[in-house]
């Protein structure tokens, strides 16, 4: 069967002609930029689209000219804050040009950067604002640093290539800084992206006395990406995070809600662990430093120690012979002072003893004569209650077996009684 073909030239004249339809001239066209480049001063990237599960369902080469680039990427840079990237959400007035050669490509001649702004930094912005109204939004950046952080809980999906960077250039530091990480698995994007990321901070914080910060980090992406972490609920946590939060989730292009509320924001996960590292670096510093003040400080007392060492060694002989020689004066002045203060001193005693011996007298010459006064006294009470001056004035004392009787009870029949008078004593038998 003979079969007449066309040529590729002839094929591609065919396509020219139908792309050359004004239909597909000038249209404004939402995509996703990728693989975005610029060479001598022309913009080589792709559009694309993808579904909700993210798979790319068209693609289509694109060029921005060089004296269209510099108008459009400083016309974008002005209302979005960022140069055009790969990874962002576009749209773009496209005309289609094919060449036999070189195929077919898109020229983009105009860009709307509103719409790259859009719901998603529109609901970005509407969040920072919530934030800031209800006064939370610096909460983690106000916690202080511990003085070396070491103790380092990490947020990250396990098979990370960021998390598997930021674990190499922590741990194999050239300072052999002694760091503990653990890690509390997470999916860094898509739907489950935040509530995923929430449990872990939760999970962190039931273990808060542990750990002395929190680095959440992911690697590059694209902007799509990173739109999920873009939610309230993520960055009041973080903001109200007991311990100081570091995130390396992006780009340096890409700034998302935690990076805003976080307490150190970096570009990388590299970066967080350089600043880990750098930390633990000024803490050394700071103690070398310190040790090298004690060590001047010491130096300087030994010194002058020694200084003062020697003076007392110059200074403690002439002192001592000068101590010598004042107390040898002060000695033999005591010594001449003896005889003179003993011999005053012996007058006075004198004196004083002859008083004490009069004034013994006069007390023993006083208690004697009282004394007497007393004894006569007695003497003549004595002489008074004498039983002879009772018998004197006309009493008579009468005893039985040697005892005074005092009452006739005491007295039997037959008792020998003897009664004394002044003149003499009888004798009697009792009837």
């Amino acid at each position: 069967m003979s079969v007449e073909a066309l040529s590729l030239l002839q094929y591609n004249s065919r396509i020219k002609r139908l792309v050359g339809d004004s239909s597909v001239q000038a249209c404004w066209v939402k995509a996703e930029t990728s693989d975005l480049r610029v060479s001598r001063g022309h913009c080589y990237l792709e559009l694309i689209q993808k579904n909700e599960r993210g798979d790319t369902v068209a693609r289509l080469g694109a060029v921005i000219w060089a004296t269209t680039f510099m108008h459009l990427d400083k016309m974008f840079f002005d209302v979005t804050g960022k140069h055009l990237a790969t990874g962002m959400a576009v749209m773009v007035k496209l005309n289609a040009n094919f060449h036999e050669q070189y195929g077919l490509k898109a020229v983009i001649n105009d860009i709307d950067p509103s719409y790259t702004l859009g719901d998603m930094e529109r609901i970005r912005r509407e969040i920072e604002a919530r934030l800031k109204a209800e006064g939370i939004i610096d909460m983690n950046k106000q916690l202080p640093w511990g003085l070396a952080p070491q103790r380092i809980a990490v947020v990250s999906a396990k098979g990370a290539a960021g998390y598997g960077d930021f674990i190499n250039q922590l741990h194999n530091n050239e300072l052999g800084l002694k760091f503990y990480t653990c890690l509390f698995e997470a999916v860094m994007q898509g739907a489950n992206c935040v509530h995923s990321v929430i449990a872990a901070l939760d999970r962190i914080a039931a273990a808060e006395s542990m750990f002395d910060c929190v680095v959440i980090i992911r690697g590059g992406g694209s902007t799509s990406d990173l739109n999920s972490f873009d939610n309230y609920d993520l960055g009041a946590h973080i903001a109200q995070f007991p311990l100081p939060v570091i995130t390396g989730i992006g780009h340096d292009r890409d700034v998302t809600i935690p990076d805003i509320v976080s307490k150190l924001h970096v570009k990388t996960p590299t970066a967080a662990a350089a600043f880990l590292v750098q930390c633990g670096a000024a803490q050394l510093e700071r103690i070398k430093t310190l040790s090298d003040a004690v060590v001047n400080v010491s130096r300087d007392a030994v010194a002058q120690a020694r200084e003062q060492l020697a003076y007392y060694g110059n200074y403690i002989p002439l002192a001592a012979q000068k101590l010598i020689e004042t107390s040898n004066l002060r000695l033999k002045g005591f010594v001449q002072s003896i005889p003179l203060v003993l011999k005053s001193r012996l007058s006075n005693e004198r004196v004083g003893l002859q008083h004490k011996q009069e004034a013994i007298k006069t007390v023993v010459g006083t208690t004697l004569e009282r004394q007497r006064l007393m004894l006569t006294a007695l003497t003549d009470k004595v002489n008074l209650l004498s039983p002879q001056n009772t018998l004197n004035r006309g009493y008579s004392l009468t005893t039985c077996d040697g005892h005074v009787v005092t009452s006739v009870g005491a007295l039997k029949a037959g008792s020998r009684i003897e009664t004394s008078f002044a003149d003499g004593k009888v004798t009697s038998i009792v009837e």
